[in-house]
């Protein structure tokens, strides 16, 4: 059986919570930033690369990947392409939100088609995420 993370979080300081996660995981974020989709690609390169936080781009998390994560502010966003839409997806999204919601992180989803065609509202809404 793989890693399995505790289900209480644990922190090293108050603001920033400590989310473990399976090293296993680590070669396969790698392979994922060098193949991101086009709707990935565009948020990373034309906004979240130089935003005034710092963000992650493919972070295992727990036993997860998501797309892009701030530690900083408590935030994933994660970014669905026509995948995702399937119950079996669903259902897999829906646990791995509860997850990182243990950890009290805010989970911000956006279709890839959003990203590239409302690019200004999806930029719009992760600047509200990151001043609350």
């Amino acid at each position: 059986m793989g890693y399995v993370p505790p289900s209480t979080p644990k922190k090293l300081n108050t603001q920033t919570p400590y989310i473990p996660y399976n090293p296993i995981l680590k070669e396969r974020a790698r392979e994922m930033r060098t193949t991101m989709t086009a709707a990935e690609k565009k948020l990373w390169f034309e906004f979240l690369r130089g935003h005034h936080v710092r963000w992650l781009r493919q972070k295992p998390l727990g036993n997860y990947i998501v797309d892009f994560y701030c530690s900083e502010r408590q935030i994933v966003i994660e970014v669905d392409g026509d995948s995702h839409f399937t119950d079996d997806a669903q259902e897999y999204d829906a646990q791995r939100t509860a997850f990182l919601q243990v950890y009290g992180l805010q989970i911000i989803r956006f279709t890839n088609n959003e990203v590239l065609h409302c690019f200004e509202a999806v930029c719009g809404r992760i600047e509200n995420a990151c001043v609350r």
